[in-house]
């Protein structure tokens, strides 16, 4: 799998642009500012809809303009697919394919697959869980899209369980357990309750069903993902410790425990486990107004030796941990599709010393297509040979 051709109109500081690639390696030089991280950004958002960047759509459409247009030619067993997308915040985006209109922008994912990292990547190992949950859903769709629906699903059901969880608070407080009934409270009051008590069980209901299926896809995928992982953060380490990743679980202790292990339950248990959490916090969550059980308060650990990386590693063995992750997520990808995905390193070689740039360099060598953004020449390894384009001020122009 490769990009052709790459076209933004209105994207970032591009008022239009045009980028052609090929199979192998390809440099876009500038200095920072320029413009050169923007394309590997549109790059990265027609495989996702996202960016690695910003968590909202408004600042990827130039200032001044209405929406952006981001388009690209892929080429895949040697058949070529065009992806559109417009991006108008405020507003539905859309999306074709082959120029014929889709009904959701998501049905494009899995046309385009790529793996990109970044600097912001060292979040990963440094920041929150919610940049880690990121990791692993973004990597599930691109391993199969209709996670992106799955995905979707279980945020709908979050946010209208977490809105009745505010709204009903006053209720819900009155009269302790269900059943519990004062003498002086009257039957209106407790029809209320009552009510409201089984409104959120058919949501306690709903999120175990689809947080169950999300849990069990992400706990098989890590599963696969570790060898790669101790693999890819040996070579780019070369040796200096061994990487682990484990999973989390805001589930009771017991299953917790187990998954903690490394023991991936099936989706009937992991429901039930779900179901019982609730159950356990459901106190707590009245009080606090907020779902305290389910995939989005889980984090997945990341362990170098017996210490966890997180406060306990080096800039540069959390720069190796981070690389390690995204290139355990090319491997998984080629072993899953049979091709390579695109793979966009963003700056990447200036925060490598000269022995993690030349195994890096080593790694990547025979993927299908590298584009790599560098501030200057001399920060790219002399073995990743290709086009070079220079970016200055919005302009891209090939260098001979």
């Amino acid at each position: 799998m490769h990009v052709r051709h790459l076209t933004v109109v209105d994207f970032r500081s591009y008022e239009s642009a045009e980028l052609p690639l090929e199979p192998g390696v390809t440099t876009l030089v500038g200095l920072n500012g320029q413009g050169k991280t923007n394309l590997a950004e549109a790059l990265g958002y027609l495989a996702t809809l996202s960016s690695h960047r910003v968590a909202t759509d408004l600042p990827l459409v130039r200032f001044g303009a209405s929406q952006a247009i981001v388009r690209g030619a892929v080429v895949r067993d040697g058949r070529e697919t065009m992806i559109e997308l417009e991006i108008t915040p405020g507003r539905a985006n859309r999306a074709r394919l082959n120029r014929s209109p889709l009904s959701r922008p998501r049905d494009v994912l899995g046309t385009l697959r790529t793996v990109l990292f970044a600097p912001e990547d060292l979040a990963l190992v440094k920041g929150d869980p919610g940049e880690r949950r990121r990791f692993l859903d973004e990597l599930l769709v691109a391993r199969q899209p209709r996670w992106s629906g799955v995905r979707s699903d279980y945020d709908k059901i979050l946010k209208q369980r977490g809105a009745l969880l505010k709204s009903a608070a006053p209720v819900l407080r009155r009269g302790g357990r269900r059943g519990a009934r004062p003498a002086s409270e009257g039957s209106d009051v407790l029809a209320e309750r009552e009510s409201a008590l089984h409104t959120l069980d058919v949501w306690d209901s709903h999120l175990a069903q689809v947080g169950s299926a999300l849990l069990y896809a992400r706990l098989r995928l890590l599963r696969d993902l570790g060898p790669y992982l101790g693999k890819a953060y040996d070579e780019v380490s070369a040796g200096q410790s061994d990487a682990r990743v484990s999973y989390k679980s805001s589930l009771r202790e017991e299953a917790a425990a187990r998954i903690t292990a490394g023991e991936v339950l099936e989706p009937g248990e992991l429901r039930a486990e779900i179901l019982t959490s609730l159950a356990e916090v459901r106190g707590a969550e009245v009080e606090r107004g907020v779902c305290l059980v389910g995939p989005h308060r889980d984090d997945m650990v990341l362990t170098l030796g017996e210490l966890p990386a997180k406060g306990y590693a080096s800039h540069g063995e959390s720069w190796s941990f981070a690389l390690g992750l995204k290139l355990a997520a090319f491997q998984l990808l080629r072993h899953d599709l049979g091709d390579d995905p695109v793979l966009v390193l963003d700056d990447v070689f200036a925060e490598l010393d000269t022995g993690r740039r030349e195994r890096l360099a080593a790694m990547i060598g025979d993927c299908e297509q590298v584009v790599i953004t560098a501030a200057v020449p001399a920060d790219v390894p002399s073995q990743l040979v290709g086009r070079t384009y220079a970016v200055t001020l919005g302009s891209v122009t090939e260098v001979e």
